[in-house]
């Protein structure tokens, strides 16, 4: 993985094996979303005792923070198979026919990426929610025939990072919806030491808590991190990660007290320095980053926003005053004196 991928939350291919190997097997090992799993864990223990699958469910959240790991604890929980594929991969409603009458009774199907289902296979998958059954046509035209076929009895869990793009009967399938929040410090020091201990890694509680405040909320970073500042602690320390060999760490990887990257610093300077703050459109801002504006939007911009950092207005981007206060300038003499000539203001060219 390069530089610049330490602090996405989408996983790398190249991170699946990893993952896998990090990834909690039961609900009681799964740290964070104490709502999340409390609900679950008494949803299973009550479809356990009836003896049938328990009700569909949709997770929703932003990537990394343990949607598929719930799904697969899901399976484990019931004692039965795991079946996974994604939205993208089911291009036709015969493809989701296929998976479907495939499946054995009480199987676990996990999509990922569910809102990304194509629209015809999203409408074969009404009845096979509700009533474990999907039609198949044959034939075109006046001559076309619907037959019938039964399914056996599933659980599907889907998992988006887009929920406002699910259409609302599909929505309405779902008996059990979850949104998966970002963590909390204490939480992803939690995480950090019990995937240190899985890799072998002696760190010690503050050098938890300075990668855990780097990790933008997000286990899949922390974890990714933590690989980093393993191999920067053996190679040029005793192998122990302190604070001190993580904060040497991740300063050769260019991440910064608060998780940012270089992209992120580039935003920011780029406001702050050259437009006095803003408010500047996006394409502009692109322009002055040297990057794509869909990146900027997508990849930069949404920890930005989140973190205080940077605010989206009608007329453009604009920096708050915790962007000045992060690149140790005041906002008053940032705004107003950081250029000979002061700049206008720029309008907004989204």
């Amino acid at each position: 993985m390069d530089v610049e991928g330490l602090v996405s939350p989408v996983a790398e291919p190249q991170e699946r094996a990893f993952e896998a190997g990090l990834r909690p097997g039961t609900l009681a090992e799964f740290i964070g979303q104490q709502k999340v799993r409390e609900q679950l864990m008494i949803m299973l223990e009550g479809a356990r005792a009836r003896a049938r699958p328990p009700d569909h469910v949709l997770l929703s959240g932003p990537p990394g923070l343990g949607k598929t790991s719930l799904a697969m604890i899901i399976a484990r929980e019931m004692a039965v198979p795991l079946r996974m594929t994604s939205g993208p991969a089911v291009e036709r409603a015969g493809d989701l026919v296929a998976i479907l009458t495939a499946l054995a009774p009480g199987e676990v199907l996990f999509l990922d990426e569910i809102h990304r289902i194509a629209r015809p296979a999203e409408e074969l998958l009404y009845a096979a929610m509700e009533d474990f059954r999907v039609d198949v046509v044959l034939g075109k035209g006046p001559g076309a025939t619907a037959i019938p076929l039964d399914i056996a009895p599933f659980t599907l869990v889907g998992a988006t990072t887009r929920s406002g793009l699910l259409t609302g009967p599909l929505r309405d399938r779902f008996g059990f919806t979850a949104h998966m929040d970002f963590y909390d410090t204490d939480e992803l020091i939690d995480v950090l030491v019990r995937s240190a201990a899985l890799l072998g890694v002696h760190i010690t509680g503050d050098g938890a808590a300075e990668v855990a405040g780097r990790s933008r909320g997000t286990p899949r970073i922390a974890n990714r991190l933590l690989r980093r500042v393993r191999d920067y602690a053996e190679v040029r320390a005793d192998g122990v990660v302190t604070r001190e060999v993580a904060q040497a760490a991740l300063r050769v990887y260019d991440v910064d007290a608060l998780g940012l990257d270089r992209l992120d610093r580039a935003v920011l300077e780029a406001l702050v320095r050259r437009f006095n703050g803003g408010p500047v459109g996006l394409a502009t801002l692109a322009v002055a980053v040297g990057e794509e504006p869909d990146t900027v939007e997508e990849v930069a911009e949404p920890f930005l926003v989140r973190a205080g950092l940077l605010a989206r207005t009608p007329r453009g981007r604009i920096a708050t005053p915790a962007a000045f206060t992060h690149l140790g300038l005041d906002p008053v003499e940032g705004l107003l004196g950081r250029s000979q000539v002061p700049l206008p203001l720029i309008d907004s060219d989204d």
